[in-house]
């Protein structure tokens, strides 16, 4: 029997292997196509500006070549006022204006047929990016799934469907999370670096025709574009992992948070803390911050409330969170059967985090009166004890 175990493990670890230098493979893949369609991108916006200069050339040569001939055919009726000199300098122009717009529309003609190409062509690549992230993503699951550790899941879980269900599930949270995360440093600061790139290519070459006051300005505008982008970085860090949660302790930050959500969602928040404030393990705060953090959001996009309260309360042996809102409320039952073959982390998340813990959840809920969500996280002598 040893040996059959040896051989799936060594076919798995194989495996495993294989999907990771695919996964790489994708991702230069997908770098590759980036650097296309930027590439492309530009040269669109080069075919954009310059097929607009030629349709405003056309339109001018063609109102300038319909003025011409009412010019020449006046001239050439009207012998008396006009000279032959007149009819062949009204002749010349007219000729020449009906070359130029022959000219300007064959460029107008090409410009189209190239700004056509190119649409055409980064609409493939986006679709490329988007296919080579979707495999790239089923990989991450899949390799998460063969290797990852959920010995820590499965204590805690009754069945093996159920241990199924929940692994499953907090893999494609965790991917989920890493594709919001990318979102972010795409469409933020890895933008921002590429601009800040092209501006710093323009001052560079103001810098040598010595405009410097252009130079000046660029600078400026870099300067501020920089700035910007160390904030949203910051803000996705804070998003991983507040840093204030280690240096400060649970309750500021949480403090923070609420007073960020009320100014975001605009809904009232209240927080109160009952009972001396202790330092808890590091992952214990994590956890909790998480769970109030899962609960607000929960509230945000299904309660529809006007004010959400925390209450803290800290016990001798007991860590007492609850979370009450004035939403439209639910029946509890339909929505814990609902969770349990939903991909969605949020409810069965919460369960899972508290279960991890140690602890317990209650939640109550009634139609049109509001949720209101206990948690119960139990602090034993060891856990104080590391904590200073």
């Amino acid at each position: 029997m040893d040996y059959r175990i040896n051989d799936i493990d060594r076919v798995i670890k194989n495996a495993v292997t294989v999907m990771e230098d695919s996964k790489y493979q994708i991702f230069e893949i997908c770098e590759s196509a980036r650097k296309e369609m930027f590439s492309l991108g530009q040269e669109l916006n080069q075919v954009l500006a310059e097929a607009a200069a030629i349709i405003d050339k056309v339109d001018k040569l063609e109102l300038d070549y319909r003025r011409a001939r009412i010019r020449l055919t006046e001239v050439s009726r009207d012998f008396v006022r006009y000279k032959e000199e007149d009819i062949k300098s009204a002749y010349e122009k007219a000729t020449q204006l009906q070359l130029e717009l022959m000219v300007f529309r064959e460029k107008e003609t090409y410009l189209k047929a190239r700004r056509d190409d190119l649409q055409k062509r980064v609409r493939n690549v986006e679709k490329s990016i988007e296919r080579a992230e979707s495999i790239a993503s089923q990989i991450n699951v899949v390799l998460e799934y063969l290797s990852g550790d959920l010995n820590q899941v499965t204590r805690i879980l009754e069945s093996a469907k159920n241990r199924q269900q929940i692994g499953l599930k907090i893999i494609l949270a965790q991917e989920e999370e890493r594709k919001r995360i990318a979102r972010e440093i795409h469409d933020g600061p890895a933008q921002s670096l590429a601009n800040i790139v092209l501006r710093t290519e323009i001052a560079e070459r103001m810098l040598v025709k010595q405009e410097f006051q252009i130079v000046q300005e660029e600078l400026i505008d870099l300067k501020s574009q920089v700035r910007s982008g160390i904030e949203e970085i910051r803000k996705i860090i804070f998003n991983l992992r507040p840093m204030a949660l280690d240096d400060l302790g649970l309750v500021p930050t949480l403090r923070k948070y609420i007073q960020d959500y009320e100014e975001k969602s605009k809904i009232r928040t209240m927080f109160e803390t009952i009972g001396k404030e202790i330092r808890l393990p590091s992952a214990m705060e994590a956890g909790i911050y998480r769970m109030v953090q899962e609960a607000f959001s929960n509230a945000f996009k299904h309660a529809n409330p006007t004010f959400v309260i925390l209450e803290i309360t800290y016990q001798t042996q007991m860590v007492k969170i609850v979370v009450k809102d004035n939403g439209v409320g639910f029946h509890v039952d339909q929505i814990e059967s609902r969770a349990k073959n939903s991909v969605h982390f949020g409810l069965i998340g919460m369960r899972e985090r508290v279960e991890l813990l140690d602890g317990r959840m209650e939640i109550e809920s009634t139609i049109d009166h509001g949720t209101k969500v206990t948690i119960h996280i139990p602090v034993n002598g060891e856990q104080k004890e590391g904590v200073k």
